[in-house]
């Protein structure tokens, strides 16, 4: 199974969630290990940006580590976070780089699933307005579906990100029905105007395929990275996925001139 090579960005960016450095410090409480201090490493590895998702119940990302991030990282910081008033109130306090607007469900492990854009435009154009008045980017987390990126732009979004989940969840015929949903969902997005980015479940084995369709500018990566950086350390661990990213990027290039 090969990904087409589409017409887009050269340089895929790597955006690194740190979220669960911060659920491992919150199971014993205290300080150790730091999030913040795994943000710094992201950058000297080669991430693009670092993501962080501040839920409701504050289950691992803490409002002191949004406000430290936003003081202490260069990296441009991508605010996940649900569209509740809590949640924009933040969000315009802190003025991140981009904020993605994902679903939240408070007993959900993560994210399932993409944000029902077309079934919530009402609920969703007034987070959208204010979090663009104040320049702030912003993505919708949805499925590779059209009508979920026609009512992306139809909100005025900047940025939608992908749902790479199913995908990574699949094997054979299934997984690779899903790629096309995924490659038809960026092109058709991108003809549309708006930048894609895609994430969630991404492994060092799902990666390439994705990384291959040159309409996608962003991939976001946070819990196999955390969880690979037990056995080889943070920043081998994302040197790995930039070289997979690159090679992957770079292959499909290569394919394209022949």
């Amino acid at each position: 199974m090969t990904a087409r090579l589409h017409n887009g960005s050269s340089h895929l960016r790597l955006g690194v969630n740190i979220d669960h450095v911060a659920t491992i410090r919150n199971a014993r409480g205290g300080y150790h290990p730091d999030p913040v201090r795994a943000a710094v490493l992201a950058a000297r590895a080669g991430a693009d940006g670092i993501t962080a998702h501040l839920r409701e119940d504050r289950r691992h990302i803490s409002d002191h580590d949004i406000a430290r991030l936003s003081r202490e990282i260069a990296l441009p910081l991508n605010l996940e976070m649900a569209a509740t008033d809590e949640m924009l109130d933040i969000a315009l306090r802190h003025k991140p780089n981009a904020a993605c607007i994902v679903p939240e469900k408070r007993q959900e492990l993560t994210t399932e699933g993409g944000l029902d854009v077309a079934g919530q435009m009402d609920l969703l154009r007034p987070f959208v307005e204010k979090l663009k008045a104040a320049a702030i980017r912003v993505t919708l987390f949805i499925d590779p579906d059209r009508a979920q990126i026609d009512a992306s732009l139809a909100l005025g979004a900047d940025q939608v990100e992908l749902h790479t989940g199913t995908y990574c969840d699949t094997q054979g015929e299934d997984r690779a029905r899903e790629l096309e949903r995924i490659q038809s969902s960026a092109s058709y997005a991108t003809q549309k105007g708006l930048e894609v980015h895609a994430g969630h479940g991404l492994s060092f084995e799902t990666v390439g395929d994705i990384a291959r369709i040159a309409e996608i500018h962003e991939l976001n990566i946070g819990h196999f990275l955390i969880g690979d950086a037990i056995f080889q350390g943070l920043e081998a661990s994302i040197h790995e996925m930039r070289r997979l990213m690159d090679e992957a990027r770079g292959d499909a290039r290569e394919e394209k001139k022949a």
